[in-house]
Parts: structure tokens; sequence; C-alpha cells
């Protein structure tokens, strides 16, 4: 529902859960179970509507068997890969299942403490609690080079979240920069309407295809189970492979590989460095005279709406399994590598949703017995 303006300025809750993705309200679900007073903080008008804006071919990474939440499955057959929309719908679906109290079009744009309790400012009011879980990845703030507002006026130029289909690009060239997953899968699809150019290298390559029967039920519960069972904090190589994996944050490329843009038309080309003349320049000094420019340059952190003292020199929450031991009642979810490789994602946070409200009921119960 939508926070009535009526509503009393200052309320007080048990917990509060900022973000009402699939982590907040995986988060949310959890909180129920055990009783907990909570409400779930959104600030997209419909549950779902993170998934409902991204392009409109995205299909997930992994089967439908993978993709339920807890205490309801994914209703497609089980090796089935879904869409975006059809993860929104299910979303939305499962807040209404389990009557969970989300607040759309609420933003929290600040948390802070002050001495006793939390307090999230939000839609000019405050929501005290005794306890909050943001239930958000780590990046959420599109990132595009600095020089990018450098490019000639006439090139259309967007980034990944802006991109739906190719019918919102000029006639002519495409160059699409950054080889992680969204510029594999934008590029192929851009293959089929456009030239197009992939500047960038990518990280690692998933070795097989995901479609084909192996992928589907052999490929992928092989990546799943070594992405949340084995390379976790828990073991030594997950502990040896996590500041890793964290420095250097590309995601493995899963469904397209660079072999598939080539053959598929496309031409791989270096790094963009900077831009001359109005158009991309490339590190061996090549200039594009494109039509399109496509950022698939990732996300940066925007967490400076916690005016709270947990974060690195580096912006990153400080944290054990998204508890944060230096400020009691406050945790994190959907974190990457929050414990697993896969955290971040429907088949690894269910775990660390757990975990953290287990912690956080625990400590609730020896406040009130204590």
């Amino acid at each position: 529902m939508t926070y009535e303006q009526r509503e009393p300025r200052t309320e007080y809750v048990d917990t509060i859960v900022i973000g009402g993705g699939q982590t907040g309200l995986t988060v949310g679900y959890e909180l129920a179970q055990r009783k907990v007073d909570f409400v779930i903080l959104d600030a997209n008008e419909r549950v779902g509507d993170a998934w409902r804006k991204r392009w409109d071919s995205l299909l997930l990474f992994t089967p439908a068997r993978y993709n339920g939440l807890p205490g309801m499955g994914f209703p497609a057959k089980a090796d089935q890969y879904v869409s975006k929309d059809e993860l929104a719908t299910f979303l939305e679906r499962y807040a209404e299942v389990n009557d969970l109290p989300v607040r759309s079009s609420t933003r929290v744009t600040r948390l802070r403490f002050d001495g006793e309790t939390y307090v999230a400012e939000a839609a000019g009011r405050e929501l005290r609690s005794a306890n909050v879980v943001v239930a958000m990845a780590d990046y959420q703030a599109p990132n595009v080079p600095d020089f990018a507002p450098d490019l000639d006026p006439d090139i259309v130029q967007m980034h990944s979240t802006q991109y739906k289909r190719p019918s919102q690009l000029a006639d002519g060239t495409v160059l699409v920069v950054g080889l992680g997953n969204s510029g594999a899968d934008i590029g192929l699809e851009l293959t089929k309407t456009h030239t197009t150019y992939i500047s960038g290298k990518p990280g690692t390559v998933i070795p097989f295809h995901i479609e084909p029967w192996f992928g589907r039920n052999i490929g992928v519960r092989l990546v799943r189970f070594a992405a949340v069972k084995v390379l976790n904090t828990s073991t030594p190589i997950g502990r040896r492979v996590r500041p890793k994996m964290m420095e250097h944050s590309a995601a493995p490329l899963v469904r397209v590989k660079p072999a598939d843009l080539v053959n598929a038309g496309a031409r791989r080309v270096e790094r963009v460095t900077g831009v001359e003349g109005g158009l991309p320049v490339l590190a061996d000094g090549t200039l594009l005279d494109v039509a399109n420019v496509i950022w698939c340059t990732g996300f940066r952190s925007e967490f400076d709406w916690i005016d709270l003292p947990v974060f690195d020199d580096r912006g990153r929450p400080v944290h054990d399994r998204g508890i944060v031991h230096g400020q009691p009642g406050l945790y994190f979810c959907g974190l990457g590598f929050l414990h697993a490789l896969w955290s971040e994602t429907l088949s690894g946070m269910p775990i660390d949703a757990r975990y953290v409200v287990d912690h956080l009921a625990s400590m609730r119960q020896e406040v009130m017995t204590g």
C-alpha cells in the first residue's frame, strides 16, 4: 500500500525492513514466521518494479526450480527459464499471499540512531524501531564514466538500466561498453538490428551453455552448489576467495559467451578510455564513429542516506554475515558475497535472510526476557 499522508508523523515499530525486492520480502517472511512486528519500506510503486523496469528480453540465469522463495515455489516448469516480468508477478503474489506489510512509494532518505532507537526518515515522517534490516544490494546507482557527457549530443547514449529494447536506438552503429552479463545479453540482442561493437574484457566465463538439457539439469546445479555451498565464509576456500571477489566484483558470464557475440556478428574492441571530438576513444587510440552508446558499466554504492559509522574506507558496510556487531540491531541482507558467492541471488539470499532474522529474533528475545 501507499504510505498515506494522514498517518502520524512519528510511528514506532519493532523492526524496519528497507527494500521491498526479493530480499526484503524474504526477510519479511522470516520475521512473520517468528511473530516479529515489522514493516517493509520500498521506494517503488509496486512490488516487483525493480524487475519490471529492466530490458524486455531479460531472462533469469537459473531455472524455475531455483527461483521460488521460502514457503512458495515458482509457478512454472522446473527447468524453464523465466522472464523478468514473470518474476515481478511472482514477487507481487508472494507479498499478497503472505500478507507482508509493504509500504510502496516510500523512499527512506535518512537512517540514524538517536541513542535509543533507530530513526528512518521517509515521506516527511519518522519511523522509530529497535531493529533495521537494510535489504538492498551493494550497488543501486548507475555508474557511467565521467567523460560520458562529452559525447556528441547527437549520439544516443543510455545506461543499461534505461535500455528496454532495440527500437529505442537510432539507426546506425551501437557501442556497448562493458562485457559483463548485461553487456553480453544486450549486445547479442542488438546484433539482430544494428552493427554492434562490444568494448571490454570478461572475467570468468561459465564453460557451458545453460539452455540445453545438460545446462538446465546438471550444469546450473553444479554451479549453484559451488556458489552457495562451497564458496562461502564458512569454508577455507570461500574465505580465501571472498576478498578477491569483493575487489574484482564482475560476475561470471553465464548465458552469453564472448564467442557467441562474435558468431552473431558483433565486433570486439578495446576498452573506452575517453572522448575526443565528441566520439568515444579506445585504448589503442581508435575513434569510433557510432550513433549509439550503451553503458553496461555497472553500479556504484548509494548508502549515503545511512548516517551511521558502519562503513569501511571504500564505503562498504562492515558486517559479519549481515550482522553489524558495532551497531547492535542493524543488519544488511542482499549484499554481494554477504556469506556466499551467490548471496545476492534467489538461490543464495534466503539462507542469509534466515540467518539474519534468527540473530535478530534471538537478540530481541534476550532483551524481552533480560
